[in-house]
């Protein structure tokens, strides 16, 4: 039996390269004086239940008092992160975010777009390869799978697989964690069905996953709304298909009331990587620079394993000796992940053209 840090290890295996040993790099002074003369931080889409960012923003508040950071739009997804940019290119003002954070196939849109600037942290290269852009427009920060999280006050028999959600047992339970024409989490739910049914990923599992979402509507199982804690809670989607560490975040704040379940499907296990950038336009550059090096630092890479996802740098400091067993041990059973597939940013971006081209047409359910 695999240790959990070998088994981790193996997990992000798709992600590694070979890593110099760990870096102790510090924002320099010159930027943090610049970054204090600025004042301000905007981010968005940054909900607090997410990832850990609650603690993650507490921290850099805590660290750099001096830059009072101003949160837009908590719930929006990754193509309104995207328009918030294109739509404040001339604003200075508190509207305008100075970075995103953005699913893996957003990234190089954005940059295409001329809507990033590059910027290198100081632990660049313990950053993999296969997911940053070698001229710095974008990174990866963290990554997870996609899980189902139960009601199990509402729900009896915990749904193991993609196959099972279509069983009439699960008639009017089973939502998605946003809009999948809009939301990287819904879009990568959606592929996730996909290659549960077999599909190869991209456009094929996207292609496949629609099809399985308008079996899921016409069944009648599934709830055109955005599912989260308070839905879930709530009753109204006593089912979410959600990333891991939401679904593990949502479930420590509902505390037992109700009582959860995290569940990796047994098939189509798919892991996904979120992206940092800053703005092309960004009124505090400098106090986003600073954000990015908190961002992965020793501290915000644990912030990160904290709300149960894994970090960018996480090979670097294993190997180093930098993560804590207990944080290792939180993760859902070892044997959850082995089947993580990691796919590639074409087989992304293919999937995420044919769901959001099709939704509408294919499934037909106005999820709000």
């Amino acid at each position: 039996m695999m240790s959990s840090t070998k088994r981790l290890l193996s997990l992000s295996t798709a992600l590694a390269i070979a890593l110099p040993s760990l870096a102790f790099a510090e924002p320099s002074a010159e930027l943090i004086e610049a970054a204090k003369k600025e004042g301000m931080l905007t981010t968005i889409a940054l909900p607090h239940d997410w990832c850990g960012y609650g603690d993650v923003i507490a921290s850099f508040k805590a660290k750099y008092p001096e830059i009072q950071v101003n949160e837009l739009n908590p719930d929006a997804g990754s193509a309104d992160e995207i328009e918030a940019i294109k739509a404040n290119k001339d604003n200075k003002g508190p509207q305008s975010p100075d970075v995103i954070d953005v699913g893996l196939a957003f990234g190089p849109q954005a940059k295409a777009e001329g809507l990033t600037q590059p910027y290198k942290v100081s632990t660049w290269d313990e950053i993999p390869d296969t997911i940053k852009d070698a001229d710095g427009h974008w990174y990866g920060d963290y990554y997870g799978v996609m899980s189902f999280l139960v009601n199990k006050d509402l729900v009896a028999n915990t749904p193991k697989d993609w196959a099972d959600l279509l069983k009439p047992e699960y008639a009017g339970q089973v939502a998605l964690a946003g809009d999948p024409r809009a939301s990287n989490q819904a879009i990568l739910g959606v592929l996730a069905a996909g290659l549960g049914k077999g599909a190869k990923a991209g456009k094929e599992a996207g292609e496949a996953g629609l099809g399985y979402f308008a079996e899921l509507n016409k069944a009648g199982n599934f709830v055109p709304v955005i599912g989260k804690s308070g839905t879930l809670a709530q009753g109204s989607t006593p089912i979410v298909v959600a990333w891991d560490y939401n679904a593990l975040g949502w479930a420590k704040t509902l505390n037992g009331n109700p009582p959860t379940e995290v569940v990796v499907p047994a098939s189509g296990v798919l892991a996904g990587v979120y992206v940092q950038a800053i703005s092309a336009y960004a009124p505090h550059p400098n106090a986003a620079k600073l954000w990015m090096e908190h961002l992965y630092s020793d501290e915000g890479q644990l912030g990160w394993l904290k709300g149960y996802c894994h970090p960018a740098r996480f090979n670097a400091m294993v190997k180093a000796g930098k993560v804590p067993q207990d944080l290792i041990d939180a993760l859902p059973p070892a044997e959850s992940y082995e089947k993580a597939y990691f796919p590639t940013l074409e087989e992304v971006d293919a999937n995420k053209a044919a769901v959001t081209a099709e939704w509408d047409k294919v499934v037909g359910a106005n999820v709000q």
